[in-house]
């Protein structure tokens, strides 16, 4: 995003844009009336045109001067003033044109470009109004939606755990993996990010740190201010095991136990050991192994030690666990 700001002072003579319209970096905006401008620059090209003249007679004067001091038929002190008016009348030509760039550059911010490619706003300002040089209200404000940046906050006890387990060997870590975002209602826009940078700072109000992902946004689905959540990857584990929340029960202790279906199709309540959600699953450290069954329906209807007839969630039955009747 660029506010377009004036760099010099006048009246706007014209808007050259459309609001609410594209524009390209480079592209006429506004027009400001710039007749003193046009001839300040023309006073600049007098003055180097007559630097220029003085620096011709200044080379005749001192090349006359070295072969008559030759002759002795000037003095030694004569043809050194020639020699430093030479450098004098070069010395104002340049001067004089500095003076000429200075007044062309003047002009040129007569005429407002955009500073970048994007969706230019509502004008500030109308025909006819005065703007000034570093004003406070910018003229319009410029959008580039494609691609957007997308800021994050990532807690520092995050960070601090991220790297112990990398550390510890539980992660691998990778910087490559794409960030995916998920949009207001839930669900998950369908281009990737990749994370920019993130920042060496941490907030010491928040205790987190700062991140920027550069999303592609050719439809303009993102909009500046709107809220999204993203899911960044900076470690990787191999063969990770992840169980349903509603399989992992907290008990008063702050304990947790998941039901699992046993080999001889009795239900044992197994202690587990969970670290984080990801998403609706917990990831587990310890408990469960792959190919445990977790009971995730019809908890309310079992109890450790009891027979069950267990289904696959997903599955055509679609019925929860439930007591085999005692015979």
């Amino acid at each position: 995003m660029a506010e377009v700001r004036p760099q010099v002072a006048g009246i706007v003579a014209r808007r050259i844009f459309t609001e609410g319209g594209l524009v390209k970096e480079g592209q006429p905006l506004y027009q400001i009336e710039d007749a003193t401008y046009r001839a300040d620059r023309e006073s600049a090209n007098a003055s180097l045109a007559r630097a220029e003249a003085t620096l011709v007679t200044a080379q005749l004067n001192a090349r006359r001067s070295a072969e008559l001091v030759k002759l002795d038929a000037v003095s030694k002190q004569d043809d050194e003033n020639a020699a430093a008016a030479l450098r004098l009348a070069e010395a104002d030509v340049k001067a004089a044109r500095a003076a000429v760039e200075r007044a062309n550059v003047v002009l040129g911010y007569a005429r407002i470009t955009a500073p970048i490619s994007g969706r230019i706003g509502k004008s500030t300002v109308t025909q006819g109004a005065l703007v000034t040089a570093n004003q406070a209200a910018a003229l319009a404000t410029v959008q580039q939606l494609d691609p957007v940046y997308v800021d994050l906050t990532q807690s520092s006890a995050e960070l601090l755990e991220l790297r112990r387990a990398l550390a510890a060997g539980k992660l691998t870590g990778t910087r490559d993996l794409p960030v995916r975002i998920l949009l207001e209602d839930g669900t998950e826009y369908d281009l990737a990010g990749t994370l920019a940078f993130s920042d060496v700072t941490v907030d010491p109000t928040t205790g987190s740190f700062a991140l920027r992902v550069v999303v592609p946004n050719p439809r303009n689905v993102l909009l500046p201010g709107m809220y999204v959540r993203a899911v960044v990857g900076d470690g990787e584990r191999q063969n990770a095991l992840l169980v349903p929340q509603q399989g992992v029960t907290h008990d008063p202790k702050g304990d947790t136990t998941a039901m699992v279906v046993a080999k001889d199709g009795n239900v044992e309540l197994r202690p587990v050991v969970v670290s984080r959600a990801i998403g609706d699953k917990w990831l587990v450290e310890s408990g469960l192994v792959a190919g445990d069954r977790v009971i995730v329906e019809g908890l309310q209807k079992i109890r450790p030690g009891a027979p069950v007839q267990a289904t696959e969630v997903g599955a055509a039955a679609q019925a929860p666990a439930a007591p085999q009747p005692q015979r």
